[in-house]
């Protein structure tokens, strides 16, 4: 299976609660922070809802 390198590039400062809740699902706790996931349709799914506040490479 794939996995994705996922980085914080935007604070969470301001943003809801529920964005919140999906970078903390994903393990991004502060900015700059990198995490590798598997590449599931979940993670896409948390990636898409705030993809302005990360970037990543597969």
């Amino acid at each position: 299976m794939s996995e994705l390198k996922v980085t914080l590039v935007k604070s969470s400062i301001g943003q809801c609660e529920k964005m919140k809740g999906r970078l903390l699902g994903m393990g991004l706790t502060k900015r700059e922070k990198t995490v590798v996931l598997k590449d599931t349709p979940e993670v896409r799914g948390m990636i898409a809802k705030v993809a302005h506040l990360v970037r990543v490479e597969e």
